[in-house]
């Protein structure tokens, strides 16, 4: 799989020649076949909201950096004050491992286009359908196989 680097430097321009690509791109029954224009959007999609992550897993991790550097200054403080620092720095880690699990996902999905596997299901290979890819392109699952994963 490509690096997040690697796939945060990607542009429009380096994408493969989806209009050969697309047709390995799997369908559920009476679904159209996927076009390259479909596939440019979600990718266009995909690469906008891994450079604007990119940019708020920056600020987030500088920020983090600065509450985890503050942390020891607290020399005066009260447990009030102690515990609410503990808090936030707990509520900022939180978003920095959001924000890099999406990047991850997004990132994902942006190497399945460019592998010519994206829309199949990782569990069972069946199309995940193209409604559900459209409309959350990080999925890597169909609906059955992802019910069964959250049935265990």
């Amino acid at each position: 799989m490509a690096s997040h680097d690697a796939i945060s430097t990607t542009t429009a321009t380096d994408l493969p020649d989806l209009a050969k690509v697309v047709h390995s791109f799997p369908v559920r029954a009476g679904e159209k076949p996927w076009s390259a224009k479909e596939v440019r959007e979600i990718a266009a999609g995909l690469l906008e909201e891994i450079q604007r992550l990119s940019s708020e897993l920056s600020a987030a991790d500088a920020e983090l950096s600065e509450l985890l550097r503050n942390s020891g200054d607290g020399a005066g403080d009260d447990q009030a004050d102690s515990g609410s620092s503990a808090l936030e720095r707990e509520q900022e880690l939180t978003l920095v491992n959001n924000t890099r699990d999406l990047l991850t996902q997004d990132s994902r999905a942006l190497a399945r286009i460019i592998a010519g596997t994206f829309g199949a299901c990782e569990a069972c290979g069946k199309a995940i359908g193209k409604a559900r890819v459209q409309a959350f392109p990080r999925a890597t699952l169909c609906v059955e196989c992802k019910q069964r994963e959250e049935r265990r």
